[in-house]
């Protein structure tokens, strides 16, 4: 099992490398979108734990 899970990582960590090398800009995008979806949840969750608190 703990053989399964690291192959299944270095075709993941080669996956994104090969992503990153053949199309930067597309990479790019994709890492902003990430970073926008993770804002708007910690957004959300300090808006929710504001209107918990009142």
């Amino acid at each position: 099992m703990a053989q399964a899970k690291k192959i299944f990582l270095y075709i993941i960590v080669v996956f994104v490398l090969y992503t990153i090398i053949t199309s930067p800009s597309k990479a790019a995008d994709l890492v902003e979108i990430g970073f926008e979806g993770i804002s708007s949840a910690a957004k959300g969750v300090g808006e929710f734990m504001t209107e918990l608190v009142n």
